[in-house]
């Protein structure tokens, strides 16, 4: 039985396009230190919605809609080595990136 050395990459945001850009940065620094890459994998968008009145006193059938959507996509990286990890904790992602990362 072998234990496969992979860190999974779980990004999350708002903006579509920072997300993209977010995983080129990694997918690029984790090339450069020859380590297997799979991924920008998409997961589903998921849609928050909420309903808000227009007037709160009357017109009870008045309301607004908004929206946020989050998208998601996983990056696994498979054999890394110790330079991998460490330019992966050196890099700047944008600041509307969330990232989870699991060993």
């Amino acid at each position: 039985m072998s234990i496969e050395n992979k860190i999974r990459i779980k990004l999350r945001a708002y903006n579509y396009n920072i997300l993209n850009e977010s995983c080129q940065e990694i997918i690029q620094t984790a090339s450069r230190t020859q380590a297997k890459t799979i991924g920008p994998i998409p997961m589903p968008t998921k849609r928050r919605i909420y309903c808000i009145l227009r007037s709160p006193h009357v017109d009870k059938d008045s309301r607004e809609h908004f929206e946020i959507r989050t998208h998601t996509k996983i990056i696994d990286i498979y054999e890394p080595s110790s330079q991998t990890i460490d330019l992966l904790m050196k890099l700047n992602i944008h600041a509307g990136v969330d990232i989870e990362v699991k060993l």
